[in-house]
């Protein structure tokens, strides 16, 4: 253990402590570790987890991975270590020393690791590896796992749910990197409002935004914040955003404005559908008459309890959904893998058919979310898994 943080150390210069491999119980407390490690079937298993640029505790697609990885300490009794990069020029840095070390599994948590998974992959051909986002070696590395979704299905899903219950018939999406993978959020998205307003005969209106073109687009919540204050300004109430970190500036936009109100672009052209729900507080003060509440609509972790504001799941929520991705899943899979002796390489494509995606719905929601909206959903779910309904996965 101390070889390999000299190893990382030494390599990285004068990296700053946050991004060293460090061993899961060392952050999270003695319950993140196995109470009887030696009986589980993974205890003598080394995981290491190299994350992207965005950082582990983004609440969004980082911090999914590395909860799929805790339950894996937990449950199989394997050992995780993790690296975090301090600035985007050192993604994917910790990949060769968690090799180097003879590490029986490297994960990759974002597409900017592959280059790295693939040139190590090559080089250490009996150590197994994984990306998630991203296919190492064009899928034909036999030691190095692509494990990628069919964002765009789920996106899909919630896109249809904002073009339902807007009451503006405007509504945003918030992009991080201006890359293709974040485009097929936004096809997604886009073709699931669309759907939902062509049901509803109304002229409806998708607003998209990118918060930049380089790594340091998933991390930067104020520009994201500046889109969706423009976005909401141009009369969108319901904004999702596939932003990562950033995303959490479009959640502290709409907690704090909470609601619409109608005048200049702002224009109603369906009922409220949500006027039926209990408000808090803090809402009846600032919103009355002539407004209608503001929403967002998370990605890749359920991200619906960071629109509770008062502690109470029964009142408003500006949480509406989240489109899941399920990164945890997929990293817990791929470790156990490892532990069971089956891991292959190659490509896992993961899709609704798989339940790699979907929307999240729980007690937060359950009221904002009508049931004959949740019916027709499951209807659109199966019409997207039996080829019914083509979801286009570029703009």
């Amino acid at each position: 253990m101390r070889r390999l943080l000299w190893l990382l150390t030494l390599g990285a210069l004068a990296v700053a402590l946050t991004a060293c491999p460090r061993k899961a119980e060392e952050q999270a407390g003695a319950e993140a570790a196995p109470t009887e490690e030696t009986s589980l079937p993974g205890a003598n298993i080394r995981v290491g987890l190299a994350f992207d640029a965005g950082g582990k505790f983004d609440r969004s697609f980082n911090q999914s991975a590395w909860e799929g990885a805790q339950r894996a300490a937990q449950e199989l009794g394997v050992q995780i270590f993790d690296f975090e990069p301090a600035d985007p020029s050192q993604v994917g840095q910790g990949i060769r020393t968690f090799a180097e070390e003879g590490f029986d599994l490297v994960i990759g948590v974002g597409f900017a690791n592959e280059p790295a998974i693939t040139a190590t992959a090559q080089e250490f051909p009996n150590v197994k590896f994984a990306v998630i986002d991203a296919v190492p070696g064009e899928g034909k590395l036999p030691n190095a796992l692509g494990v990628v979704f069919r964002e765009h299905e789920g996106s899909f899903l919630v896109g249809y749910v904002a073009g339902k219950l807007s009451r503006t018939g405007v509504v945003g999406f918030i992009g991080g990197m201006d890359i293709p993978l974040i485009h097929k959020f936004e096809a997604g998205f886009r073709a699931g409002a669309e759907y939902a307003f062509k049901e509803d005969k109304i002229q409806g209106k998708v607003l998209v935004g990118y918060v930049g073109n380089t790594p340091a687009a998933w991390n930067d919540p104020a520009k994201a914040k500046e889109i969706a204050s423009s976005q909401a300004r141009q009369g969108a109430d319901i904004i999702y955003a596939a932003a990562g970190g950033s995303g959490l500036g479009l959640i502290d936009f709409v907690k704090e404005e909470m609601c619409l109100r109608e005048g200049g672009a702002v224009r109603f052209v369906r009922e409220d559908r949500f006027a039926g729900v209990p408000k808090y507080p803090a809402y009846e003060e600032k919103c009355g008459e002539g407004t209608t509440p503001l929403f967002f609509i998370g990605v890749d972790s359920n991200q619906n309890y960071l629109g509770d504001t008062d502690n109470d799941p029964t009142t408003l929520n500006h949480g509406l959904t989240s489109m899941v991705k399920r990164v945890d899943v997929a990293v817990y899979d791929t470790i156990k893998s490892v532990v069971d002796g089956t891991f292959q390489g190659g490509v896992k494509d993961l899709g609704l058919a798989e339940d790699g995606v979907g929307y999240a719905l729980d007690e937060y929601n359950q009221a904002l979310i009508p049931e004959e909206v949740k019916a027709r959903l499951e209807e659109l779910k199966q019409a997207i898994i039996n080829g019914e309904i083509q979801v286009p996965e570029t703009r």
